[in-house]
């Protein structure tokens, strides 16, 4: 008489409650999705864990040992639980054995603890932040299952970095997960990110650009006046080190703000079109 169960196991047909036990958490542990990442160890596992509930019920595996795998339409346990895997299988099992199914041989079922595992009580959500807050710091606060809570966002802080909130995660036995927020910074308007530098386009009078002096421009640490040299260029870059992110720099590209001839005085209008170099 087949009796497959007890080859899920590795066990012999004689084997003790504890021999079972024992043979039940060296496999668990092998086999856990949290351990094992192969994508066949889900389903190994659940096997194991239906195959232990059946042999450490004594009532359960008294009704197998008398019938063995005849209980499964004549397949191996494997066979058939792949068969049904889709649909009820602990409600199959549970009109084969007479009830009581369901405590481990779920995935998740929560029969962790027996062999030393727990649940992942971590809560993972996505949160979108201003461009200006990511570069700076600060609150910000989001809404969660009903709950109003301030996040701490630290300054300089990416796309795809990760926030944990502890103790706002699921709960199980007296144990609270945390909440892990990824965070995406939105674009800005005004500013771009590359690594640790940060770049920004500024309007720069023709009258600086070509004799030089100095533009103010507004910065994340405050405003400052940048030196302009003379002769630039259109589109050209000025650097200004230590005001980047995380000791980054600041890329400042200048754009020449052109007069309208309408408000030039007549004199330089002419003079301009009659001696500026085509």
């Amino acid at each position: 008489m087949s009796k497959s169960l007890y080859e899920i196991l590795g066990v012999s047909e004689n084997a003790t409650q504890e021999e079972i036990k024992k043979a039940y958490r060296k496999l668990a542990r092998k086999y856990h999705p949290d351990i094992c990442k192969k994508p066949e160890c889900e389903e190994k596992f659940k096997e194991i864990n239906t195959a232990y509930e059946i042999l450490s019920d004594p009532e359960k595996r008294k009704q197998y040992d008398a019938m063995g795998d005849s209980m499964f339409n004549g397949q191996n346990f494997q066979d058939f639980y792949r068969q049904h895997k889709d649909i009820d299988l602990e409600e199959i099992l549970a009109s084969i054995f007479g009830g009581g199914f369901g405590r481990r041989s779920g995935f998740g079922g929560f029969g962790f603890d027996d062999f030393g595992f727990m649940p992942d009580l971590d809560v993972h959500a996505k949160i979108q932040i201003p461009f200006d807050t990511a570069i700076q710091g600060g609150i910000f606060p989001i809404n969660y299952n009903g709950e109003s809570i301030k996040v701490k966002i630290p300054a300089g802080i990416r796309t795809g970095q990760k926030l944990r909130i502890k103790g706002k995660g699921k709960s199980f036995r007296g144990q609270r997960g945390d909440l892990i927020l990824e965070v995406e910074v939105l674009p800005s308007n005004e500013w771009e990110r590359v690594g640790n530098d940060l770049y920004k386009k500024i309007d720069v009078p023709l009258k600086t650009m070509i004799f030089g002096g100095k533009v103010g421009v507004d910065t994340f640490k405050g405003h400052i006046n940048v030196k302009v040299p003379k002769n630039s260029k259109c589109c050209q870059k000025l650097r200004v080190r230590g005001y980047g992110v995380n000791g980054g720099d600041l890329y400042l590209e200048m754009r020449p703000i052109l007069p309208k001839v309408e408000e030039l005085d007549p004199e330089l209008a002419k003079m301009m079109e009659e001696k500026l170099p085509s």
